[in-house]
């Protein structure tokens, strides 16, 4: 403070000069001065001007404090200083008073314009990569918050001066083996910076131990009870894997996932979990998300799903679902994992379905979810969470579609009512009063019918007692009922939305069913509502309802086997023809595709919804209008000529495959009866060769005999005349 003094006059010297008079003296000395204390001095002041004067430091000053690192290296002192005066000058981070909106962007501004200025010249970086080598704090300290500091205002830029740098990237990692915890923490805080959206510099710092240093802190830490340091390990080991297929195939043949499994062990009493808790749990999960997300190549997935298995970490995230007390965002979250680890994967789809709750008497998994999803006293993104993980469940897989639609079936259902199915869950939530229930409950029943011919006929079979003395219906058509009712039905929640979910499952149910078609249009009510709901000129919102009127109408023709002669297809088309126009109808299809909700929810699996009611469309259903959009639209102009040359063709098609199906038959036997023969012939040659071998054998027995024959007969008669 003296020195500041001096240089300022003191209080003799009259008036005070201006803080811009101040820095320039202070740089002329940092300049001219041949004393190293001096320069130190004159250095270290302006350091204490740097967060008030930060534009006239950082202008005036920044050029001598690079040269200062340039020239006195041998002095870890004024480099410290040096370092620290720069990142006041490069850092956005305000006092707490000083954070208004106004000063905020100006200092962001001030902070890029230094930043540019220090890294136009890319030597600067390369000299401060050289002083994160020394082990001295005040140099290497202040060395690594400047860099981080200069890689939030200018990360692509930075980021590539450092790639290009010999060993730089390979310098940084040697941050996180520092013995002192403050740099081993601001060094994590460095690469999560110098990570971000480069998958070049996240490959080099995986293969340079990132992986095994960062869950050693993790672990050093406490796992999921550690602190924030925990917290920023997992944000970088995020940055790490994210999108970055070569990064997550290394991690898992790295056998790194064995180490994420301590990581979900919960204890009983799950009460009162600290926030810092619960954020790096739910950084925990995201990361096991990352290494199995639908986006990810299919079969690097399914590698990581089945090692999940293996090591029992799906195990340990499914006692984390069936635990009591765990924090309600931790739970949503856990389903939401547990989803994407079973998704596609057969092995873990079987595991999840034998898992039960620790209830009296215990109760499959699926049935405890699907109680939470039908009820509307649960949080919304919670029930979100449960129809992700059931369709995660169902997805490509035959088996649990069928174990599900058969808790429907007559001969399946509890007749003691002792427990309660899947599906009666089910088809509770699709008929209750509560809109939200009755989307979910139809949406998850279509995933149970999805691309499944055999499934959608067997379902025509289910029968709804809907009241005493009254006989019981189809739930095809208690389905249909509903929908003809539409508003007249007091729901809670949004009116459009138990009529949109109900056409999604009809939809479905339909499409590529020929038999569900004809069962459909068994009710004579259902092709008048049908027309009259396209026909109308309803309000926007009503428009969606339209549109998927018109799907199932077209649906309806497209899979039509003209069973019915009032229904045949080309009396459907007539009948567009006649209360709609094909125009109109091709419009009203039209705006399903168009709709902005339709459009989000085809951009990923998950159900994902700001408030219930953007609810709207399912991103399987969204695949199907894909395809039947432009089929139905061709079917509908179609000509009856084209429809029976279509017909012809589809009959000759089906002679043919069949006239095909026949010779592979013929084929098959003959190949069957080709291989039988072989080995007949291979049989009878091992037989043949073993009889030749026996007949060489006997017949080298018999010139034995033969031999000694002779042999004898020579020496009787030698011994005969021997006897004369």
């Amino acid at each position: 403070m003296n020195f500041l003094r001096g240089v300022m006059g003191g209080p003799s010297a009259g008036a005070q000069p201006s803080g811009t008079e101040t820095i320039q003296k202070l740089c002329d000395r940092v300049a001219s001065s041949t004393l190293l204390d001096d320069r130190r001095d004159a250095v270290r002041a302006l350091k204490s001007l740097s967060k008030k004067y930060r534009l006239e430091v950082g202008f005036q000053a920044m050029e001598h404090l690079i040269n200062v690192l340039q020239t006195d290296r041998s002095d870890s002192e004024i480099i410290g200083y040096a370092l620290d005066t720069l990142y006041n000058i490069v850092s956005n981070d305000l006092e707490e008073e000083e954070q208004e909106e106004n000063s905020q962007k100006q200092a962001d501004d001030l902070g890029r314009q230094f930043t540019e200025i220090f890294i136009k010249q890319q030597e600067n970086i390369t000299l401060l990569l050289t002083f994160l080598e020394e082990f001295d704090f005040q140099v290497r300290w202040p060395g690594v918050k400047l860099l981080t500091s200069l890689l939030k205002q200018q990360g692509p830029q930075v980021q590539q001066i450092i790639l290009v740098s010999p060993m730089g990237v390979s310098r940084l990692m040697d941050l996180l083996a520092d013995s002192r915890e403050v740099i081993r923490n601001d060094g994590v805080l460095l690469l999560q910076q110098l990570t971000k959206s480069n998958a070049a510099i996240q490959k080099i710092v995986a293969f340079e131990n990132a992986f095994e240093r960062l869950l050693d802190i993790v672990t050093d830490e406490g796992n999921s009870d550690g602190g924030i340091v925990v917290e920023d390990c997992l944000l970088l080991l995020q940055n790490l894997l994210k999108n970055n297929n070569s990064n997550q195939n290394f991690f898992k043949e790295g056998s790194y996932i064995q180490r994420m499994k301590p990581w979900f062990e919960v204890g009983d009493d799950n009460s009162g979990w600290s926030a810092q808790k619960v954020t790096n749990l739910h950084l925990m999960l995201q990361l096991v998300r990352v290494l199995v997300s639908p986006t990810n190549p299919p079969g690097a997935t399914s590698s990581c799903q089945k090692t999940m298995f293996h090591c029992g970490l799906l195990h340990q995230l499914c006692t984390i679902l069936m635990a009591t007390g765990v924090p309600a965002d931790i739970l949503t979250e856990t389903i939401n994992t547990v989803s994407e680890v079973i998704r596609g994967c057969q092995i873990n789809q079987d595991y999840f379905a034998s898992v039960n709750a620790p209830s009296n008497p215990p109760r499959p998994a699926i049935v405890v979810l699907l109680m939470s999803m039908v009820n509307e006293r649960q949080p919304f993104v919670l029930r979100c969470a449960v129809l992700y993980c059931f369709q995660c469940y169902l997805y490509k897989n035959q088996k649990g579609q069928g174990e599900i639609v058969s808790t429907l079936l007559p001969s399946t259902i509890d007749a003691t009512g002792n427990s309660v199915s899947a599906g009666q869950l089910l088809c509770g939530g699709l008929f209750s009063t509560d809109s939200v229930s009755n989307w979910c409950a139809a949406v998850a029943l279509a995933h149970a019918l999805q691309e499944n011919a055999t499934l959608k006929e067997q379902l025509l079979r289910v029968q709804l007692a809907t009241s005493i003395g009254n006989p019981p219906v189809s739930l095809l058509q208690q389905c249909t009922n509903i929908l003809s009712q539409g508003d007249k039905i007091d729901r809670r929640g949004s009116k459009v939305q138990t009529r949109v979910g109900l056409l999604m499952l009809l939809c479905t149910w339909l499409s590529d069913c020929p038999i569900a078609v004809t069962h459909f249009l068994h009710n004579s009510a259902n092709i008048p509502f049908l027309t009259g709901q396209i026909a109308e000129n309803l309000g926007e919102e009503e428009q969606l309802v339209q549109g998927l009127c018109a799907l199932l109408l077209g649906i309806c023709i497209y899979y039509n086997d003209n069973s019915l002669e009032n229904y045949k297809k080309e009396k459907l088309k007539q009948l567009i023809e006649k209360r709609i126009g094909k125009e109109n109808f091709i419009e009203k299809l039209g705006f399903i595709s168009k709709h902005e909700l339709y459009s989000r929810a085809a951009q990923k699996p998950q159900p994902s919804f700001s408030s219930p009611d953007h609810m709207m469309f399912d991103h399987e259903f969204t695949k199907l209008v894909k395809e039947l959009e432009g089929i139905i639209t061709k079917a509908i102009y179609k000509s009856s000529e084209e429809d029976k040359q279509e017909e012809e063709v589809k009959k000759s098609l089906e002679q043919h495959d069949n006239i095909v199906t026949h010779y592979k038959k013929v084929i098959r036997e003959q190949d069957q009866q080709l291989e039988e023969l072989k080995q007949k012939v291979n049989t009878l040659k091992s037989q043949n060769e073993q009889l030749q071998t026996a007949v060489t054998q006997q017949m080298s027995q018999i010139q034995q005999h033969k031999d000694q024959y002779n042999l004898l007969k020579v020496q009787l008669e030698k011994a005969n005349i021997a006897s004369r």
